[in-house]
């Protein structure tokens, strides 16, 4: 099929758990060889379909085919769709002389596999989660090369292929971070506390329930603040919608004046309070310690950075997040609590502690750099591009 330029087509979106990845691996197929061609398969309605033509490579887009759970009536018209999709998926590839396929797990994956099998492409995957996906389970069947952030997802490679844990593909800025970290952690961390405007010098305690935010982090973080302000600096980031009740409970025991934004150098305060940051390397390159959740972007992304973190695991369906956080935990990188248990009186009785054994945070620190996987991206393309030629 091939034009005499390599021709990738990436798979996958929906979340940022699928897109970032794909992203990461598409810019360095890009760095190593300019020449090759680079084109996404992906849905209308995910994050994709504005971070992929944003970051300068085309989309073809399908519907969504979920795999049915249960019988009902989507299980019944699931046949004819799934048909529809696919046969629109060998059109993509054809039209795009597609020498090789990546996927990365998610809803626009499975329909690209199967049709890529059928065609005789070469298929590549990436798993990002602990626990693999149902289309990257589909995609395994068929696989050349599947690379992995955990070292065991339950996907089985095929007789001939091979299965690799090659870490996450990072995103840019958390990529430059960890090069930066490499050269001089010091000096990132002041150039950051700079652009923030926070005191460099002072320990930092980043709080982070993700773009939504997560309630118990937020009430049981700003429950005990008086105790974290005692020995650090705090920037909380509230998610969308919390960051009035998270002010209100940090005002009550600290009062008002504690309280800042961020990139406010005027207000002396050291409780920072803001709903999102888009520029989170920034607050990663000064921070002590990390009390988040436990996605599996998070958990490799804070791992490759050797961030001590506190992971508390959303505790819903089978407690997936767990998995993502476990092996860094049993690598010494963090600490597990379960959100039940995540109370600010668990906060006063750790955090502190914590802060006041430096010696112990940077063994955390240590073992977390030691565990994470810095070079995916690049493991990840370099495969692809030998198949592709």
């Amino acid at each position: 099929m091939s034009t005499g330029v390599c021709n990738v087509v990436l798979a996958g979106g929906g979340t940022a758990g699928h897109v970032n990845p794909l992203l990461a691996v598409a810019a360095s197929i890009r760095r190593i060889d300019p020449n090759t061609h680079v084109s996404v398969i992906g849905t209308a309605v995910g994050l994709e379909h504005d971070l992929v033509p944003q970051a300068g490579y085309e989309l073809d887009t399908i519907e969504k085919v979920p795999f049915p759970r249960r019988p009902n009536l989507d299980a019944l018209r699931f046949p004819s769709r799934w048909k529809r999709e696919t046969a629109k998926v060998h059109d993509i590839l054809e039209r795009r002389h597609a020498d090789v396929v990546v996927g990365f797990g998610g809803y626009a994956s499975a329909p690209v596999y199967a049709a890529a099998h059928k065609m005789g492409i070469p298929i590549v995957i990436h798993e990002q989660n602990a626990r693999a996906g149902m289309a990257n389970k589909l995609g395994a069947r068929w696989a050349t090369f599947i690379g992995t952030a955990y070292a065991d997802t339950g996907l089985k490679a095929r007789p001939g292929a091979t299965i690799e844990r090659v870490g996450l593909p990072l995103r840019p800025a958390i990529a430059e971070l960890c090069a930066r970290f490499e050269d001089d952690r010091v000096a990132a961390r002041d150039e950051a506390a700079s652009e923030l405007g926070i005191d460099p010098n002072r320990p930092l305690v980043l709080v982070t329930g993700g773009s939504l935010g997560a309630l118990s982090l937020n009430r049981a973080v700003s429950g005990a603040a008086a105790d974290l302000l005692a020995h650090a600096q705090v920037i909380h980031l509230t998610g969308r919608g919390k960051i009035d009740q998270v002010r209100a409970d940090v005002a009550a025991q600290v009062g008002e004046q504690a309280l800042s934004g961020l990139f406010d150098e005027a207000n002396g305060g050291d409780y920072h309070v803001a709903e999102y940051l888009e520029r989170i390397d920034l607050a990663f390159a000064c921070a002590a310690l990390v009390i988040c959740r436990a996605g599996a972007g998070s958990v490799s992304e804070l791992a490759a950075l050797g961030l001590p973190a506190v992971y508390v695991p959303l505790p819903i369906g089978n407690g997936e997040q767990r998995f993502n956080a476990q092996p860094v935990v049993e690598a010494g990188g963090g600490l597990m609590v379960a959100d039940k248990d995540l109370t600010s009186a668990w906060v006063r009785d750790h955090v502190p502690a914590l802060l006041s054994d430096p010696i112990k945070l940077r063994q955390f620190g240590e073992r977390a750099w030691h565990y994470g996987i810095r070079d995916a991206a690049d493991v990840m393309a370099r495969t692809v591009l030998e198949l592709a030629k």
